[in-house]
């Protein structure tokens, strides 16, 4: 079987496909309270065309893919394009990365797919500043859907990204959330170019910043084995049923053993997280391109994969400005 390698001998098996670009919070870290400008809806890959990229990319030893948005449940017959997606055999873990506030009444048909894990977006456990970081008020909604996913046979993460001056005050408070409960709380480095010019950082809550924090008020903490490839360094509190992790989102010191690509809602094929994009595949799609010449594109695309995502910046010439739902959260 033909793979997808990279010239420094990484095996691509993980894809992070936005399914909209659209989302229906207005996070203060992600975009300005008046949104962004989304594209219009011919622009956006149709489900028909997602599926037969996965199925490509599968074909090619692609077996994670994680759905992403924007957020993925407000875009209509969601559910549907899920099921169709997990009747291919060759995907070994299909992950979805939710807000959760439209997530609760589908969770029951979830189990019933080959649906492996639910990252829930949560950045506070307080309602009031939940409601202020998100511009909206639904923060009984996504606690209620956190609540149902617990208590469901998905796998839950929770991502909260590490807010300076806004949430840091909380960090301790999700860690104990770990303790009752089995679910894996990841603390993520806050971007300081998504929704670029929306918010002053008084200082920044890097990975060894919040691991200092954290180990100072436990005295004892196990480290966690995780696979070669994971985003997170992952511990935990002994004795508590979940775990916590840290991902170095922007100091990317996981880049080494990256095994991901991207695809936007646009079709906007991206090598790295911080890149311009390479290609669109959705344009070589509706002209007609065969599933070979795809398989080509493709192998040709990752074998010139950046190193890190410190080079792709510097390649791409200009500051990353995109909000994360126009890049694919």
């Amino acid at each position: 079987m033909q793979e997808l390698k990279d010239k420094f001998g990484r095996k691509i098996t993980y894809l992070r496909l936005a399914i909209t670009d659209r989302c229906n919070f207005r996070c203060q870290y992600c975009m300005p309270a008046q949104g962004i400008n989304i594209v219009d809806r011919k622009e956006l890959l149709s489900y028909k065309e997602m599926y037969r990229i996965t199925r490509v990319l599968s074909e090619l030893g692609v077996n994670k893919v994680r759905l992403t948005g924007g957020e993925p449940f407000v875009r209509k017959d969601f559910m549907n394009f899920l099921e169709s997606l997990s009747f291919n055999e060759k995907l070994e873990e299909i992950n979805i990365t939710t807000n959760g506030a439209l997530i609760s009444s589908h969770i029951e048909k979830l189990e019933t797919l080959n649906i492996n894990a639910i990252n829930l977006s949560i950045d506070s456990l307080q309602k009031e500043k939940f409601d202020k970081i998100t511009r909206r008020t639904v923060f009984k909604d996504v606690y209620n859907s956190f609540e149902k996913l617990e208590k469901s046979k998905l796998k839950l993460k929770l991502n909260v990204v590490v807010q300076s001056g806004f949430n840091t005050d909380e960090i301790i408070d999700f860690v104990e959330l770990s303790k009752d409960k089995n679910i894996a709380v990841r603390f993520i480095e806050e971007m300081p170019f998504n929704g670029k010019g929306q918010r002053d950082m008084n200082e920044v809550w890097n990975f060894n910043k919040i691991n200092a924090h954290i180990k100072n008020h436990y005295p004892h903490i196990e480290t966690v084995l995780s696979k070669k490839s994971s985003t997170s360094l992952n511990y935990r509190i002994p004795n508590y049923k979940g775990t916590f992790g840290i991902i170095p989102a922007f100091t990317r010191t996981i880049c080494n053993d990256c095994n991901r690509i991207r695809i936007t809602a646009t079709g906007l094929f991206k090598n790295c997280l911080f890149d311009g994009g390479v290609f669109n595949v959705r344009d070589f799609l509706r002209n007609g391109a065969s599933d070979d010449e795809l398989k080509e594109l493709f192998i040709d695309t990752v074998h010139h994969k950046p190193e890190n995502g410190f080079i792709a910046e510097a390649l791409r010439g200009v500051d990353v400005s995109e909000s994360m739902s126009t890049i694919g959260g």
